[in-house]
């Protein structure tokens, strides 16, 4: 595990040495993580192109030296704050050394001071380890497959127990235990369960609304499972469905398979959004899909890169993100059909193997 951190770190270091900095800060907890393996927060790494340093306080020093052996780590305390232990670090170096920060991730506050504290010679470096955090190594990707295992299971689990009195809110709130009775974490997100109507809105909270007062819900779920996140949609039928909402399921239904389909190294992320959104435009609902096509997932629930009609990415093999098309029409409903895959070499994989064909989804 240390050689993976350390490889990372190494990636990072060739990245900051094209940027004329000779150290950078970073502050953003979750990139922390992954450059060493420490799940704590309110701790920073100090890292140059002659090493690093973890700069953290005495509730993480058990944790530290359990989670990074070997590391290289300092805590605050006393007359030691972070700008004195940033500064120590930094002179190490020399009296002119160029500081970058993770202008992303840290305030304008902090950072004016920093640079009153630390130097002056302090330059803004947004996305350096976002950039790399992109491309997921063989391991991230396996986790994020066992994220995806264990919400399919909690899923097929609470689909089985789904009573017409339950509330949105039982749904949701069934569908976070399974997953941590499975081994996840927690939920990588608030869960959505939208009954009828309420599926018109995209990040809808469940509420009071019974199963049995429409005849469909959306569900869409993730398991945090370590540290990854896994992001599903689905879209069951809890009574007869109208020859209307049947057509408008499998116009999303198709529109997800054609963008899936076409994923593969060298193909812009626009162009992929655009598959999904051209589809849906030609059946008549274009107006109907506000939203970007997916976002990438790991560490975060929302990470880059996305499909978007704006993404300026061009697919890289390793990089896992969601594809999930939807239709909503306010007073009627919608539907939005969500999976993970990651990019191959040659294609794709779905890592998200939930039914979703329109005979599967009706609920006994």
């Amino acid at each position: 595990m240390s050689d993976i951190f350390a490889s990372r770190r190494e990636k990072l270091r060739k990245l900051l040495k094209k940027q004329g900095a000779d150290a950078i800060l970073i502050t953003n907890f979750t990139n922390v993580t992954w450059l060493t393996g420490f799940t704590g927060d309110d701790s920073w790494l100090f890292l140059s192109q002659s090493g690093e340093c973890l700069l953290s306080d005495s509730r993480y020093t058990i944790q530290i030296e359990q989670e990074c052996p070997g590391l290289t780590f300092r805590l605050r305390g006393g007359k030691q704050t972070f700008p004195v232990l940033i500064r120590e670090e930094l002179e190490k170096l020399s009296s002119s050394a160029r500081l970058g920060f993770e202008s992303r991730s840290i305030t304008y506050a902090e950072a004016d001071r920093l640079r009153k504290d630390v130097t002056e010679n302090f330059v803004p470096l947004g996305g350096l380890t976002e950039s790399l955090r992109e491309v997921k190594d063989r391991q991230e990707i396996q986790i994020i497959r066992d994220s995806a295992r264990i919400a399919r299971n909690a899923f097929h689990a609470v689909r089985a127990l789904i009573r017409p009195d339950w509330t949105e809110k039982q749904v949701a709130d069934e569908l976070e235990f399974a997953m941590r009775r499975l081994g996840a974490k927690d939920a990588s997100f608030p869960t959505i369960a939208a009954v009828g109507s309420n599926a018109a809105l995209p990040h809808c909270v469940p509420g009071d609304r019974k199963v049995g007062d429409a005849n469909f819900i959306l569900i869409d779920w993730g398991a945090k499972y370590r540290g990854y996140a896994s992001d599903l949609t689905r879209v069951l039928f809890t009574g007869k469905v109208s020859a209307e909402f049947r057509k408008v399921y499998q116009i999303v239904l198709d529109a997800q398979k054609k963008a899936i389909e076409a994923v593969r190294p060298g193909i812009p992320c626009s162009e992929i959004d655009a598959i999904a959104r051209r589809y849906i435009a030609d059946a008549g609902y274009g107006k109907c899909f506000g939203h970007g096509l997916g976002h990438g997932i790991g560490l975060e629930i929302h990470e880059g890169p996305s499909f978007s009609p704006a993404s300026t990415t061009i697919l890289k093999p390793g990089m896992v993100l969601t594809v999930e098309p939807g239709i909503y029409v306010k007073g009627w409903g919608g539907v939005r059909i969500e999976d993970d895959v990651v990019v191959t070499r040659s294609g794709f994989e779905l890592l998200t193997d939930v039914e979703k064909e329109f005979d599967e989804m009706f609920v006994n």
